[in-house]
């Protein structure tokens, strides 16, 4: 089974630049594979780093030491060591992601901001529309709202946005950072089955869920974040 990312002693901490420079360590040591087909999910209590690492491996946050192994368009990458122009390409290419939150584009419509991703990836404009309508439909939006901008929607219809946007993509990697938390039971079963038919295809899902019932649905394995605490603060 191919393993499109690998994570190998990756170390995290943040200086406090208002407490006379003191760090804050997160993790230190994270290391795990990531299988196709499968959805790994990141587990441990409130604190103990879980965004830090999906941040990390999607190149949000800066690594301090150790490696994020990524095969993309038929190399690997290190992708804690990559100018911004590659970590742009596997995002683009490689890695998809679903945050919590949407990042609305006024006047843009809901519409057009799912499918975005697939005309950056050079699909054709109206092709790309006709996939946005069927994950919109799928997920419950009204179609009065397509139309419209996403940033006068609520939190749970702007979720429902976010997760076509993230989901119409054929990512080889994908990264989610609580999809389900604003979603309705209804909705949480269409993404349920949405993931699961994303480890059908063959991609490999790296999330954090703080829904027990959606975590015990989709989760392959759990990786236990609090084996990778980096201690207390430190100067």
């Amino acid at each position: 089974m191919p393993t499109p990312l690998v994570v190998s002693e990756v170390a995290k901490s943040f200086t406090m630049h208002l407490r006379d420079g003191i760090r804050l360590p997160v993790v230190a040591g994270v290391s795990f594979a990531l299988r196709s087909g499968e959805c790994a999910v990141l587990g441990g209590p409130s604190g103990a780093g879980k965004s830090s690492i999906l941040k990390m491996v999607y190149g949000n946050y800066a690594v301090d030491e150790g490696q994020i192994i990524v095969s993309h368009d038929g190399h690997l990458v290190d992708l804690a060591a990559a100018t911004p122009r590659t970590v742009l390409a596997i995002r683009r290419n490689t890695i998809g992601y679903v945050s919590q939150f949407l990042r609305t584009v006024p006047r843009v419509s809901a519409l057009d901001v799912v499918a975005e991703p697939l005309v950056a990836r050079g699909e054709e404009k109206e092709a790309a529309r006709s996939q946005a309508r069927e994950y919109l439909a799928r997920l419950n939006l009204p179609e009065r709202l397509w139309s419209l901008p996403p940033a006068t929607f609520s939190g749970g219809e702007q979720q429902r946005v976010n997760i076509a946007r993230g989901f119409i993509t054929a990512h080889p990697i994908l990264l989610l950072d609580e999809p389900t938390a604003s979603l309705d039971a209804k909705n949480r079963e269409v993404v349920i089955r949405m993931i699961e038919e994303k480890k059908k295809a063959g991609v490999a899902l790296l999330g954090i869920f703080h829904d027990a019932d959606v975590r015990e649905a989709v989760a392959d394995r759990i990786i236990d974040v609090t084996e990778f605490a980096a201690g207390k603060i430190a100067a």
